[in-house]
């Protein structure tokens, strides 16, 4: 399965490069940014939508292991938020000269950044495990339920810079051919290595609690 990934991943990045074109709307090369930005953005959406299914998992049952676990997928979710970020910062260089421009989705995706940092400001504070498992899962689906109003609904409220990914405002798929096919295995390629990553600090994470080396 691990290999699988890992050849779908490599085969998807060798298309981005030399196998898609560039696309014609956008300046030059510069396009093939989307074949990553998009991914990381919509990984990073996933952790934490993870966050909060475990989270919502703890208050219920009380298991310290789902806490654990919510603990992982915003580590990962800042992560790949940050990645998600800065991919963007680049095009927005190339395409509007600057990294910062002030527009919607780069002023809500730094507000993510800053919500779900706090989630782990907030579990550094608390020292008794349940306690702070307790405030860190409440807090977390606080965050998980304004996280839709910055990813989805606040960027196309106001007037933004950024392009259509893949659905214009005809509501009609807007990327030529292979470009659309380099696009879908780009995304199913990093989502399966997100689960790949997530499965694997969460067993880290288990070894570490049983060894005692974190509470």
């Amino acid at each position: 399965m691990n290999a699988v990934v890992f050849l779908w991943l490599l085969l998807s990045i060798f298309a981005a490069f030399l196998w898609a074109p560039a696309a014609a709307q956008f300046i030059g090369q510069s396009s093939r940014i989307v074949f990553f930005h998009v991914p990381m953005a919509w990984i990073a959406s996933l952790a934490f939508l993870i966050s909060g299914w475990q989270s919502l998992r703890f208050l219920k049952t009380r298991d310290l292991a789902h806490d654990r676990k919510a603990k992982v997928a915003v580590r990962q979710g800042l992560l790949f938020a940050f990645l998600a970020t800065v991919t963007g910062s680049i095009f927005a260089k190339v395409m509007w000269g600057s990294y910062w421009n002030w527009d919607p989705r780069e002023i809500s995706i730094t507000m993510l950044l800053f919500i779900y940092a706090a989630y782990l400001v907030l579990r550094s504070a608390v020292d008794d495990p349940l306690r702070r498992a307790s405030l860190s899962a409440v807090y977390a689906l606080f965050a998980f339920v304004t996280m839709p109003f910055f990813v989805f609904i606040i960027p196309r409220v106001y007037f933004s810079l950024h392009p259509d990914t893949l659905i214009n405002a005809r509501g009609k798929i807007g990327m030529e051919g292979r470009i659309l096919v380099t696009f879908l295995a780009s995304l199913a390629g990093f989502t399966g290595f997100y689960v790949l990553l997530y499965r694997l600090e969460c067993r880290l994470e288990e070894l570490l609690w049983a060894k005692g080396e974190i509470v």
